[in-house]
């Protein structure tokens, strides 16, 4: 069974956060967390973690790389 990933920003938008907010509270500057939107590869750990109880999601549903790889992904299992 293939797990379901979400981009950090759909998990940011899920709970109803904007990207501001999001970022106070991980105690990070805004462009930072939008860095990461766009392209989690390389995002630290202690980041992940604080980011997945924000979000309530746990990190294995969070998907770790650059956000048009996660579109196109999607896009192919839909195809498929």
């Amino acid at each position: 069974m293939k797990l379901i990933k979400f981009s950090l920003e759909a998990c940011r938008k899920n709970v109803g956060m904007n990207l501001k907010d999001a970022s106070e509270y991980v105690g990070i500057n805004y462009q930072t967390l939008s860095k990461y939107e766009h392209d989690s590869s390389n995002i630290p750990l202690s980041l992940l973690n604080k980011l997945s109880v924000l979000y309530n999601v746990p990190t294995d549903y969070i998907f770790l790389g650059k956000k048009d790889e996660l579109i196109r992904t999607l896009r192919s299992t839909q195809s498929a």
